[in-house]
């Protein structure tokens, strides 16, 4: 790399790293790492290992404490406010809290992190942010939470717009959906264009693993045969969690897609199959490997290829399963960094405070006084929204779980409610998830 290719990259500043999948993709779309937070040790030395590679082979002096180990929210680990106007933000909190394969606690999971990034956004001011995490956070049941997202940035001074993703549109071979949250400083905004992804169709699993499946000995005829069923998309590779057992590659659901893959999903191999192998009675194929997986995961190919993960099989699968794919990570900074480059043609923005996710969320927080479910519905309708009761009782307990939804019974005995506060954790001292925090931190990944 050059001077003046050195002096053009851009820094950024990440949370919840992983193992680097992100981490990847936004040094291959011209971002240099100022810092990374990661709380499981593996998969920090696995950040910190192949970052420091990266950084030298462009010729750039990577900081001393470039990696840091621990919880993210923890001042001991890390201070916000110690890395002003950095051109970026970015991270991957945990998923699980918004999880449809888990209980979608939202709030009430002391993993969520989500709320605490946008505080940690607003005590940086940096120019962009970008937060992603799992399709659920798109569901209905988190509407009032991204509504107060949407709210808390606006009132930051930031253009914000989610989107939902699928990694099979950028090359990665599985569907992978992804919901990204983009911010960014009202001056930068209007040069912000979603990547559109690759043309045409992309690699399947086949294209992508086949010579590791022949590596160790496997026949040419085995393979081919194996490749034939494999010539598809794979579904969502899952990383799990520590609450959890070893490496498995997903839900009973899962494991039927991969077995019609040709793949078996109870476990993850240390070795691709032998000369001679052929499946047990009732497999479907033979296991992947970690290797495998890093590829059906984004991690191949001359740009995205030869990171190197520390640690045992399990907590190799890990780290990978929970990654974000590098390639979507760098089509996203690409877009990113033309936007803070001015890059482009400016286009018209939609102001991001009118954008409703929770038209009841916004009736009762426009409201100063307590409002009944008739009269919600009166005044949703007046804003040219028509919802019934039912909808609305919905929308309340949704709304129930992530805010302190305050109640007050008429003398016609209805219920008049008001929106109190966010329940999500942005720092507060008192907040119940510090106690969550210290005594699951174990099983926490």
């Amino acid at each position: 790399m050059s001077a003046s290719e050195r002096e053009e990259r851009l820094e950024v500043v990440e949370i919840c790293a992983g193992a680097g999948g992100q981490s990847l993709g936004l040094h291959r779309a011209g971002f240099t790492h100022r810092l990374a937070v990661e709380l499981d040790p593996q998969a920090a030395l696995t950040l910190d290992n192949n970052l420091r590679r990266l950084l030298k082979e462009d010729g750039v002096e990577a900081p001393d404490r470039l990696v840091q180990v621990g919880d993210v929210a923890d001042p001991e680990v890390w201070k916000p406010e110690d890395h002003p106007n950095v051109a970026l933000l970015a991270g991957g909190v945990p998923c699980p809290p918004f999880s449809i394969a888990g209980k979608q606690l939202g709030t009430s999971d002391e993993r969520d992190l989500f709320a605490w990034a946008i505080e940690a956004c607003g005590r940086m001011k940096p120019k962009a942010l970008l937060l992603e995490n799992v399709r659920g956070l798109s569901a209905n049941r988190f509407s009032g939470y991204r509504q107060a997202v949407l709210d808390k940035l606006h009132d930051l001074g930031y253009i914000a717009t989610w989107k939902l993703l699928n990694a099979s549109d950028f090359g990665v071979p599985q569907l992978r959906p992804r919901f990204v949250l983009v911010a960014l400083l009202p001056e930068y905004a209007p040069y912000f264009h979603w990547p559109k992804g690759v043309s045409g169709p992309g690699p399947t699993v086949a294209d992508v693993i086949a010579d590791l499946m022949s590596e160790e000995g496997w026949g040419d005829a085995q393979v081919a045969d194996w490749a034939k069923k494999a010539n598809r998309i794979a579904p969502t590779i899952v990383g799990g969690s520590k609450k959890h057992g070893g490496a498995d590659l997903g839900p009973t659901r899962a494991k039927r897609a991969w077995a019609e893959l040709g793949v078996d999903a109870m476990g993850v191999e240390d070795h691709a199959p032998k000369k001679g192998w052929r499946p047990k009675e009732g497999a479907p194929g033979p296991k992947l490997t970690t290797a495998m997986v890093a590829r059906i995961q984004g991690w191949h190919g001359e740009e995205f290829g030869g990171w190197e993960f520390e640690g045992r099989k399990t907590a190799v699968y890990r780290q990978i399963g929970n990654a974000f794919p590098p390639p979507v990570a760098k089509a996203l900074g690409e877009a990113i960094r033309d936007a803070l480059r001015r890059k482009g043609e400016p286009q018209p923005l939609v102001e991001s405070s009118s954008t409703v996710h929770d038209p009841v969320y916004k009736v009762l927080r426009s409201s100063n006084r307590p409002l009944t479910a008739e009269q919600i519905i009166v005044k949703l309708a007046a804003d040219g929204t028509s919802m019934d009761q039912p909808e609305v009782e919905r929308h309340l307990n949704h709304l129930g779980h992530d805010f302190e939804l305050e109640t007050a019974e008429r003398k016609s005995g209805q219920l008049a409610y008001s929106l109190g506060e966010f329940k999500a954790f942005v720092g507060q001292a008192d907040h119940q998830r510090h106690d969550l925090f210290s005594q699951h931190r174990a099983r926490i990944s």
